[in-house]
């Protein structure tokens, strides 16, 4: 008699697949903001996912828009996520993978609304699933954006035992005569770097290479000028800016002429796309300090100056271009959110770039 297959012998357990998003109800629930509009019917035990088929926002709940332009962004970890495999601490990659969409977003001016999240494994695992979106829940909670729905795909062909993917989708709002673009940067302006609080998740494939082929540590290894092991600095999740950058907006409006999320390509790219082709950036590199793990990286691989910054965010994770004449009082108020800034620069007119100096 011929053996009989079922969906469960091909590597996909359906009632393990309910454990999962049983598990995960108590992270999305938290994360609910007035605009979401929840199913009309409670989940059902075998139902997908934890609502209906698509996720629902009342867009004039957001706010008093008037004439409103949907925001959209969407991003991974990247191999952010190797660390927290040797580590076997998921907690954090949740709220990396919210950062790395919202912190996009808002460069636009716009509010964050909505986010969700896919993730990709060879199995289920209710208890690293719920790990992983207590994360993602804590990125959204702290950016003030509902987790409205995802996707958990298991693909036993397609991925090691151990290995996961992991990428997520935000939505926001911006008002149309509000939306900042890069257009009103002039000659003159300057240039605020706010801190970063590592890493954050670009350039890991490198940061893997010189710590673990070219330095020979292990996670475990703890680093003196670190005052911390290797995987618990390399974990330390991307800082997220959604609300400090909004308050700077709702006290200083129209003095903020652009906005630039540092991540990969460093400083020089990610500045450089927000500029008009006929002014320039001058950034002064003593402007700073930059943090130690940016030092030990160099260190462990022997990289130079110029691969640091264009790879790395060297200590400063955003940038706010404005007027000059409001440029302290932004200082003050990011350091007043618990962010530290720093003028580091200024516009210039010429051919469009960033030099560092």
């Amino acid at each position: 008699m011929p053996e009989q297959y079922d969906y469960k012998k091909a590597g996909l357990d359906l009632e393990k697949y309910e454990q999962t998003i049983s598990g995960i109800q108590v992270h999305v629930a938290r994360t609910q903001r007035p605009g979401v509009i929840p199913p009309p019917f409670p989940p059902r035990k075998g139902g997908k996912g934890v609502g209906g088929f698509a996720s629902l926002f009342d867009l004039s709940a957001a706010g008093r828009y008037t004439n409103p332009v949907l925001v959209t962004c969407t991003d991974g970890v990247g191999s952010k996520l190797k660390i927290a495999q040797l580590v076997g601490k998921f907690d954090t990659v949740g709220i990396d993978l919210v950062a790395m969409s919202v912190n996009d977003l808002i460069c636009t001016g716009g509010e964050p609304l909505s986010f969700l999240d896919y993730l990709a494994m060879p199995k289920d695992d209710p208890a690293l699933t719920a790990e992983l979106v207590k994360g993602i829940a804590d990125g959204c909670l702290e950016s003030g954006c509902a987790l409205v729905g995802g996707e958990t795909a298991i693909l036993p062909d397609f991925y090691a035992p151990g290995d996961f993917d992991l990428a997520g989708f935000a939505a926001g709002v911006v008002e149309r005569d509000q939306l900042i673009d890069g257009r009103k940067i002039q000659s003159g302006d300057a240039v605020i770097g706010l801190a970063s609080s590592g890493v954050h998740s670009n350039g890991y494939s490198l940061v893997r290479k010189v710590a673990f082929e070219a330095a020979g540590l292990t996670v475990a290894d703890r680093v003196p000028e670190l005052g911390k092991t290797v995987g618990e600095e390399l974990l330390t999740p991307t800082r997220l800016y959604v609300k400090p950058v909004r308050r700077v907006l709702g006290a200083f409006g129209d003095a903020v002429h652009g906005l630039a999320n540092i991540t990969g390509g460093g400083l020089p790219d990610n500045v450089g796309r927000i500029l008009p082709p006929d002014k320039r950036v001058h950034i002064a590199r003593s402007a700073w300090s930059v943090p130690p793990v940016f030092g030990w990286l160099q260190k462990c691989g022997n990289v130079a100056d110029a691969e640091m910054f264009r790879v790395f965010n060297m200590g400063v994770g955003f940038v706010v271009i404005c007027a000059p004449a409001a440029a302290d009082g932004i200082v003050q108020q990011l350091a007043a959110d618990g962010v530290p800034a720093w003028h580091i620069g200024a516009v210039q007119d010429g051919a469009v770039g960033v030099e560092m100096h």
